[in-house]
């Protein structure tokens, strides 16, 4: 498979970014470590701020979020046996809108299937290869079989997106 960017795993921000460049007219494609139903049942946070709000609205994914989310207007922190409230929209204009990653995810996902944008799961041996050349590459096995993920286009560049990539470049400077 050719492709253009290789986006490695199916969280909320992959999915997020991976669907972003579809949209774009980017091809992208997702290996996921984990099977389908451990990525939709995954809990994680479950706090959208306002601009995730909007933005996931914007792009068509915010009916479940608008139909099922709940929007405060603050929080309050207990401490010294008192009730501390911060009211958000009053000091920043915002809202918070309590609605689990892991929603954002199932939304996700359903959009890439319902647009036929490729997501792996099962994925492993992931491994990113001959990235300082003509013909980047991403291998990686799945249930399948392996399958390989090569550059496209005039600049023949492959960009692959992962947290661990992104968290050692941070560490190495």
């Amino acid at each position: 498979m050719r492709t253009q960017v290789a986006v490695i795993g199916a969280g909320p921000a992959g999915l997020l970014l991976s669907f972003l460049l579809h949209e774009a007219g980017i091809d992208c494609v997702v290996p996921e470590a984990r099977d389908r139903e451990y990525v939709r049942q995954r809990v994680r946070a479950g706090v959208c701020e306002q601009p995730t709000v909007e933005l996931l609205t914007s792009l068509g994914l915010g009916e479940r979020l608008a139909a099922e989310g709940m929007p405060h207007e603050g929080l309050s922190l207990r401490f010294d046996r008192a009730d501390h409230r911060i009211a958000l929209t009053e000091l920043t204009g915002k809202t918070i809108t309590v609605y689990g990653q892991q929603e954002i995810v199932k939304d996700l996902i359903d959009a890439h299937e319902a647009r036929g944008y490729p997501i792996s799961f099962e994925v492993s041996d992931v491994e990113l290869s001959d990235v300082d050349t003509k013909r980047p590459r991403v291998g990686y096995h799945d249930s399948e079989g392996n399958a390989f993920v090569e550059a496209r286009g005039r600049q023949r560049r492959l960009y692959a997106v992962t947290k661990r990539l992104w968290e050692h470049r941070l560490r190495a400077g």
